[in-house]
């Protein structure tokens, strides 16, 4: 029996990581390596919406002003793809 959809949704996972005072966003494929068949484009658009998923949870400023740059770095680099 072939499955053509995943049971998750969801490709790319993003979390806050660094010091307190300079966070950084990192991310992690939550799906294998070799069921991912995705361009530049699509993972950007991937990492956008986990970042903006985790937006809504950030509590700390510090994560919320790292996540607001972050979108906006990733949105910038979208519209210059189109």
């Amino acid at each position: 029996m072939n499955i053509a959809d995943s049971e998750a949704s969801v490709v790319i996972v993003a979390k806050t990581c660094g010091c307190t005072e300079k966070r950084k966003i990192s991310y992690a494929f939550s799906q294998g390596y070799h069921d991912l068949c995705l361009d530049k484009k699509d993972i950007i658009s991937a990492q956008l919406e986990a970042c903006e998923r985790l937006l809504k949870y950030a509590i700390e400023q510090n994560d919320r002003d790292a996540l607001d740059q972050e979108i906006k770095e990733l949105k910038m680099a979208l519209d210059l793809m189109t």
